[in-house]
């Protein structure tokens, strides 16, 4: 048998396999396993790269100058590096990416940007990380003389008719490339496309006299959003820039924001509630995040601040879709500090964010840094499975079951919001030859505590030998599922095996 690390400690168990309690002996697999092998494992405390979370790198690019994505840029992220104005290393394997329409506010996409977009892809794709994608027409704030002052009308952003013809137009890219999208941000409306400063979809701002959205401001919101659900496939998620956004889309314009959020019974289907998260891009910016927690009201009812019940729908609803964001105004430190002054890492974890941004606002991002919490945070954004231990037979023999009980922990803030294959891997040592065995579980609902216990058919002509096993978390995407930068590393010492995906479990099956 294959010597296993002094690092892990391993456990033999004598037991007998019997029969049930009520004694009936068919109740019972076919095995013929008589001992059990069970290992514990040990944590690993570092920051690494792992697919779908953590801090992103920022990238933009504008119709009237379109730069496509850089792949050795790309791949550089996946190693620590500085961001601009940062006091911090970070890892990224997500790439934010804006797509500035400034060129076609009143017409179609052209045929060149579309190419690029789907050139991006293909850079991604080779580079080892996912997108996330947001559409808007303008990312200038005009300052004059109006009530706001640093961002006045007309704002630049494009009519409803014109922002449903793109979505017709970028959807069949989306789907194609659905392997290399994390999420899709809603965007489109208003500059920045954060559904704010808008010149067609109604201006809360103190800029305009309205001071709420209306009902058709909501009806014409909606109409965007259903028609990018309707044209990606089912398993993208949309991030909405307020919580509130959703709860009218869900029961409609007169939605109270005490609306039920998702549950789990709800949670992972095909169903648009399901697919709808969120994006704060104010994150700790103030007590409301900048408006994020507003009641914009409808044509009957005035716009108010409601932190209670949407940060308390955001909480509840965050559990089971993803969430990210950025910070973007320190003017609310020391509340936005590390624990226990601040309430930064707390939050963070109560609202299930997956990822942040690395490039900005940087004077919070720099002050979790200073407060000693920035470790904690790079570890924990997204899921950060910790394998406690497995229970393995000591010998096999072929044409019978066998079992398998792995015992795993997920410590950070969310699950993953993609589901993914979860495959025993056994690899003989003498020729390498590869069997496969696949979990019957679901990562996304990997919340906590994790028990995996899996009885197994060895065939009947698997050839006798030695096989080492692994665990292999591998991307659900055929195109990208046997690439190691989209599998997911385990965080334990001296399992992870960089050139194939795959987790060592440490232990050598004895197939007879």
């Amino acid at each position: 048998m294959k010597k296993i690390s002094f690092l892990f400690f391993v456990i033999i168990i004598l037991t007998f396999t019997g029969c049930s309690n009520d004694d009936t002996p068919t109740s019972e697999p076919d095995t013929n396993d008589t001992k059990q092998v069970k290992i514990t494992y040990l944590q690993d405390d570092s920051d690494f790269a792992n697919p779908d979370r953590g801090f992103y790198r920022y990238s933009e690019t504008r119709a009237s100058n379109y730069v496509v994505l850089n792949e050795e840029e790309l791949r550089g992220y996946r190693t620590p590096s500085l961001s601009s104005g940062a006091n911090y290393e970070t890892l990224s394997t997500l790439i934010f990416r804006y797509y500035v329409l400034d060129e076609f506010v009143d017409k179609s996409i052209s045929e060149e940007f579309l190419s690029k977009m789907k050139e991006d892809f293909v850079i991604a794709r080779n580079a080892g990380v996912k997108l996330i994608p947001r559409f808007t027409y303008t990312i200038t704030a005009n300052s004059g003389s109006c009530p706001a002052g640093f961002i006045c009308p007309p704002y630049g952003d494009a009519s409803k008719d014109v922002v449903l013809n793109h979505i017709t137009q970028i959807g069949p890219i989306l789907t194609d490339n659905i392997d290399v999208i994390n999420c899709l941000q809603m965007g489109f409306i208003g500059t920045w496309g954060e559904s704010y400063y808008t010149d067609f979809f109604g201006d809360a701002s103190n800029n305009d006299n309205q001071g709420k959205l209306l009902d058709e401001n909501w009806n014409d919101r909606i109409a965007i959003l259903k028609a990018l659900l309707d044209a990606t496939p089912n398993e993208l998620m949309i991030q909405v820039r307020y919580p509130q956004m959703k709860q009218r889309y869900v029961y409609g314009v007169n939605a109270s924001t005490n609306a039920a959020a998702l549950t789990i019974e709800e949670s992972f289907t095909d169903d648009d509630k399901a697919r709808i998260g969120f994006h704060n891009d104010c994150l700790f910016a103030s007590e409301d995040d900048f408006g994020t927690y507003a009641d914009y009201g409808n044509s009957s009812s005035p716009s108010t601040t409601d932190i209670t019940n949407l940060k308390g729908f955001f909480k509840e609803d965050s559990k089971y879709v993803i969430v990210g964001g950025e910070t973007c105004n320190d003017g609310y430190s020391p509340q936005n500090d590390c624990a226990p002054t601040g309430i930064a890492d707390s939050d963070l974890r109560e609202l299930h964010y997956t990822f942040l941004n690395a490039d900005y606002n940087n004077e919070v991002n720099n002050d979790w840094s200073d407060g000693g919490c920035i470790d904690a945070i790079k570890r924990n954004l997204g899921y950060r499975f910790v394998i406690k231990q497995g229970v393995f037979p000591s010998e096999v023999t072929v044409g019978k079951d066998f079992k398998v009980t792995l015992d795993i922990e997920n410590i950070g803030y969310a699950s993953p919001v993609r589901n993914r294959k979860v495959n025993l891997i056994l690899k003989n040592t003498t020729n390498d030859e590869v069997l496969i065995f696949t979990f019957n579980t679901d990562v996304r609902k990997w919340f906590s505590a994790i028990n995996l216990e899996e009885i197994f058919n060895l065939p009947e002509n698997t050839p006798p030998g030695n096989y080492d096993a692994y665990l292999h978390i591998a991307d659900a995407y055929e195109s990208i599922s046997k690439r190691p930068e989209y599998s997911i590393r385990l965080a334990n010492q001296d399992i992870w095996n960089a050139s194939t995906g795959y987790n060592s479990l440490n232990f050598v099956f004895k197939i007879n």
